[in-house]
């Protein structure tokens, strides 16, 4: 046990205890909305998680220039999934596709609201058959902008795989508690004189 607590940065009050980090294996991804069922959360292979971006806004001052937040943008995010042998993940996932426009007749729904669907990406801490979750990311207003069906070769072994790429329109942290990180007051909204 000494090493664990001799061995991490010293912090501003001498602790050296080593924190564990959150381990990347440890996850699991699931799509709530018509036609998903529990198949592709048991085929993913990995995920990326959300991004975010600011848009910078330049203020040309008297002698320099002031930076300010923008409006955000949240990065698609990329899931890899098995082709399973019964077909159910790769049909599932174009049902989907298939709600969003339906290709063969060439029509569309009226509203996003009719084919978007949410998406849960959770850590968790490895214990089984019930897993803690440390952290949730939940996806609403969720849509397919991309899909590639993997490839196909006699001379390899590989499982065939599908990479989805996943637009949504905002995105909400979680942790352990269920506790909402990016939800409540940004800070004092006092209006003042300055942009700082």
């Amino acid at each position: 046990m000494a090493v664990l607590t001799t061995l991490g940065v010293p912090d501003n009050a001498g602790n050296t205890t080593t924190i564990m980090p959150k381990l990347q294996y440890r996850f699991r991804v699931t799509f709530d909305g018509d036609g998903f069922s529990a198949n592709p959360t048991r085929n993913v292979i990995s995920t990326s998680r959300p991004g975010l971006t600011h848009e910078p806004v330049q203020i040309d001052a008297y002698n320099s220039r002031i930076y300010l937040a923008g409006k955000h943008t949240w990065e698609p995010i990329s899931i890899v999934l098995r082709d399973d042998i019964d077909g159910v993940t790769l049909r599932e996932l174009n049902q989907q596709l298939n709600r969003q426009v339906d290709h063969a007749n060439q029509s569309s729904i009226r509203a996003g609201a009719g084919y978007k669907f949410t998406t849960k990406v959770e850590t968790l801490d490895g214990q089984n058959p019930t897993p803690g979750v440390l952290d949730t990311f939940e996806l609403s207003g969720c849509y397919i902008t991309n899909i590639q069906y993997g490839d196909m070769a006699y001379a390899s072994s590989e499982q065939v795989q599908v990479t989805v790429q996943i637009q949504y329109d905002n995105a909400e942290i979680f942790d352990a508690n269920g506790n909402a990180t990016l939800t409540g007051n940004g800070g004092d909204n006092t209006l003042v004189n300055a942009t700082g």
